[in-house]
């Protein structure tokens, strides 16, 4: 389906008056993922009781979890339990409804989802999609959520093949919407029994849409460098529940009606995510627009990102972010020595550190050739990456190992 034909087949409801309904929306909890070597999964897990707690004191009729559960296709088995052990919490204080993401396998994911108990709804097949989670109230039908996963296209594109679809995320998320579309006009009118209102819509998807900013740490879900999907595939929904980008961030729909928002991981996965507030979003869908209420998530440790000489790093100005994870950049003129060992007594939980000088050699070019002394060749690569000649002890070790090397070449022969 093209852009303009998703977008002037909006989804259908009926009236726009809507009832109350609230739902919690989460996404890419990447359990199992490290932070440059600093295994996450405790923080992880701290994240999950912040989550139960919040489900408990808000009580909303479904918690939205919008893919990459996991950071890889099989995750570690302490990461499989931490789920297993928070479903279990979240589905015995509400409805649960998770989609898988790019990250997931949904085989895995979804194993024995048809087994599930019937709070928890885990969505990873194609076959799926179309089938509302229908949320209960107390007089009828309390909302409708249209549970989209990460579609491979190609799998998509063979799955559907009488519908002729590009090969872009766009043309198979236009088609899976197409059976969203499909599935409320047989619904008809959605009115809940005791109330005026209908009954609000909400889809869930994992996906890059249009207007995202991205973050260092999301794998690329580029098709044929189409990987983009434009909002307008979701217009009519009251509220779309996006996955896949990390930093928490509103989408514009370019309506007051309906809302379309990433919730973002609750944990920052790199440096480029120092900024960002990581939260949950509590979403009311009530009269004539969304209201989003976000709650911090907890950090275990900030992120920041220090550069200067190491005098200027050793300042009192650091001294409230010392105990952060850190990215030190130190721009001595020639690399101090030892650099790690005293970047890491200023910043202990420092996770990269790296030397730039202020001015770099202007030739970044190394040539290696038979033709060159291989100490000459040696010592140009350490001007290049000290910015200064070799000390003697440097020197000394330079001659050592490339005797070395040339001894284990005879013995070789």
């Amino acid at each position: 389906m093209g852009r303009a034909g998703a977008a002037g087949r909006a989804l259908s409801h009926g009236p726009s008056t809507i009832a109350a309904v609230k739902v919690i929306h989460t996404s890419d909890w990447h359990l199992g993922r490290c932070l440059h070597g600093v295994d996450l999964l405790g923080h992880q897990a701290a994240y999950l009781d912040h989550l139960v707690a919040l489900v408990a004191a808000e009580r909303p009729d479904a918690l939205l979890v919008a893919g990459d559960i996991f950071d890889r296709a099989a995750p570690p088995a302490e990461a499989v339990d931490l789920l297993s052990e928070a479903w279990r919490r979240l589905a015995e204080l509400t409805q649960v409804v998770a989609i898988s993401g790019n990250h997931d396998s949904p085989a895995r994911l979804g194993f024995a989802a048809a087994c599930l108990r019937p709070e928890l709804r885990v969505v990873t097949a194609l076959a799926q999609v179309g089938r509302p989670v229908e949320l209960a109230g107390a007089d009828g039908l309390a909302g409708l959520v249209y549970p989209v996963p990460f579609l491979d296209v190609d799998l998509a594109r063979s799955r559907w093949a009488d519908e002729a679809l590009e090969r872009s995320h766009q043309a198979v998320l236009g088609a899976a919407l197409g059976r969203v579309r499909a599935d409320l006009a047989r619904r008809g009118d959605l009115a809940r029994r005791g109330n005026t209102g209908r009954a609000p819509v909400v889809v869930m998807a994992h996906a890059f849409v249009s207007g995202g900013t991205a973050c260092e740490s999301e794998r690329d879900i580029s098709v044929g460098g189409v990987d983009n999907v434009a909002v307008e595939v979701f217009a009519g929904a009251d509220y779309l529940a996006l996955g896949h980008l990390h930093g928490p961030q509103v989408v514009n729909t370019g309506s007051g009606d309906w809302a379309a928002r990433y919730s973002g991981s609750p944990l920052a996965f790199s440096f480029s995510e120092a900024g960002q507030t990581k939260s949950t979003a509590v979403v009311r869908l009530e009269g004539s627009a969304p209201r989003v209420e976000l709650v911090a998530a907890p950090v275990p440790r900030p992120l920041v990102e220090a550069s200067g000489s190491l005098a200027d790093l050793a300042s009192p100005a650091w001294d409230q972010r010392r105990q952060a994870w850190a990215k030190v950049t130190v721009t001595d003129p020639v690399r101090p020595p030892d650099l790690y060992q005293r970047v890491r007594r200023l910043f202990p939980h420092a996770l990269v550190v790296r030397h730039a000088p202020p001015d770099p050699p202007a030739n970044t070019t190394i040539v290696v050739s038979q033709a060159r002394d291989p100490l000459a060749v040696a010592r140009e690569f350490v001007r290049f990456v000290g910015g200064g000649e070799p000390t003697p002890a440097e020197e000394r070790s330079l001659a050592a190992g490339l005797e070395l090397a040339r001894a284990g070449e005879s013995e070789a022969r």
